[in-house]
């Protein structure tokens, strides 16, 4: 038997000048008599949390009525609680409908972590930490914050995260400006601008300059003089460590050489992007802190999800979560088709054109996750794709912004979860003990913890052990 393959450390980096470079997965990062077809169990689980505010218009998303869900009767007839087959791709989601055997579609979840305190009012606007935790949060404009756990994307990263260079990235849109201190109806700033919070009190800022993420993931132990004077230079990261990589590739076989080059191509890619956003956005250079926020919607989320997939690529990160936009964002989307701000929308008074506004922008947003979604699935990942190897949660903390309810709020599950989770085009409706019937937010957590060896007996104000059945 011949063994050609040489065996790389997993935890390879090749650095240079202000640089670490972390590798993409390689078939040499085996040993040699490891079979490829075993290189699929060698892939980390990656876990994406993805915030839309002020949810999904119900008659655009939900494949049946709103009286369906509050009976649990589906206009298939079948049993309560059994997922069933999406006949037909809702409105909103139709953006990915060619990727619809990836996902699950879920009803009937009460976002219970973002009802108000008992005997208070208001603020539904103002609670947005609620995605990831099981726990009502406390009403404060002081310094005494608290959502009653590190939410779940830190619990994960906790778990899977510990041995990258960085355990969770957490990406934005928005600046959330001036907005500290109190934001209204008596709630602290700190619940409405970070969905990540690495402990019950401490909130994750939510990273909206792509620049600064890109040297997070590249230049570990560069100064703000060296990222200066790259700028200046026109320089790459790459150009660092292009000796190293030079005699890396000599040793490795083809199928490596051309991942790796991929991988390399793309850091590349978003660094010309990232030199043209600094430029467009007419923002004078600091030395300090790196700039170039692109001025379009688009341009933003994608150099975020290029990013996002470099990240994992590279085995920088395993978790990240993103927040497409912050609640009573006034921001509109002229591709959406409509003009009409994001807030101003959600509100639309049950006016059909109004309604109708806010389903063509929760549209829009799955319209700018495609790019996101194709690159999971064409990115090799050992045996499989990314997309195999990621589990995606969509959701928000309002079933209906109208109403200001937060009950029966869409999520979709999304990805393979390296086989844990099916897919299929499927829809389930979530059941619970609760008066309406529906089941509770902190249930879908602790199925999806499950996958990522978090597991918790018991989640949430309710002290529930239910899991969502999928």
């Amino acid at each position: 038997m011949f063994i050609t393959r040489k065996h790389i450390s997993r935890r390879t980096f090749l650095r240079g000048a202000g640089v670490t470079l972390a590798l993409p997965f390689l078939e040499s990062m085996l040993p040699a008599v490891t079979p490829l077809r075993q290189t699929a169990a060698a892939r980390p689980t990656r876990f994406v949390g993805l915030y839309i505010p002020h949810g999904w218009t119900p008659s655009y998303w939900m494949p049946y009525s709103e009286d369906d869900v509050r009976t649990k009767r589906h206009y298939s007839g079948m049993v309560t609680g059994t997922p069933g087959p999406l006949k037909e791709m809702p409105f909103v989601f139709k953006p990915i409908e060619q990727y619809k055997e990836h996902m699950t579609l879920i009803a009937g979840v009460d976002a219970k972590s973002s009802f108000p305190p008992p005997e208070t009012s208001g603020g539904f606007h103002a609670r947005a930490a609620g995605f990831l935790t099981g726990y009502r949060m406390k009403k404060t404009t002081g310094l005494d914050i608290d959502v009653g756990m590190a939410t779940a994307d830190q619990q994960i990263a906790k778990k899977i995260g510990q041995d990258t260079l960085l355990p969770s990235i957490q990406f934005g849109i928005e600046d959330p400006g001036g907005s500290e201190g109190t934001c209204g109806w008596g709630y602290s700033c700190a619940y409405m601008n970070s969905i990540s919070w690495s402990d019950r009190n401490t909130p994750l800022p939510m990273e909206i300059s792509p620049r600064v993420a890109f040297d997070r993931m590249f230049g570990a132990g560069s100064t703000s003089e060296e990222r200066a004077m790259r700028r200046q230079m026109r320089s790459s990261v790459l150009d660092s460590v292009k000796g190293k990589v030079t005699t890396l590739k000599r040793d490795l076989p083809a199928v490596d050489r051309n991942n790796l080059d991929s991988y390399l191509e793309n850091i590349r890619e978003i660094e010309r992007r990232l030199d043209i956003a600094s430029k467009v956005s007419g923002a004078v250079p600091s030395v300090d802190v790196p700039y170039g926020i692109p001025e379009s919607f688009e341009e933003h989320i994608k150099l975020n999800w290029d990013l996002m997939i470099v990240a994992f690529q590279g085995d920088i990160s395993r978790v990240a979560t993103m927040m497409y936009a912050r609640e009573l964002s006034g921001s509109n989307y002229p591709k959406s088709g409509t003009l009409a701000g994001n807030h101003a929308a959600s509100h639309h008074g049950e006016d059909d054109k109004k309604r109708h506004e806010h389903a063509l922008i929760s549209r829009y947003m799955f319209e700018v996750s495609v790019h996101f979604v194709e690159k999971l699935k064409s990115t090799p990942d050992g045996g499989g794709s990314l997309l195999d190897h990621t589990l995606v949660m969509w959701g928000s903390n309002l079933g209906k912004a109208a109403a200001h309810n937060h009950t029966n709020v869409g999520h979709i599950l999304f990805g393979g979860a390296s086989g844990q989770h099916k897919g299929g085009g499927r829809y389930v409706i979530h059941t619970g003990p609760g008066a309406n019937g529906n089941g509770s937010n902190a249930e879908l957590l602790m199925t999806v913890m499950d996958y990522f060896g978090v597991h918790h007996e018991t989640l949430g104000d309710e002290n529930s052990p239910r899991r969502v059945q999928l």
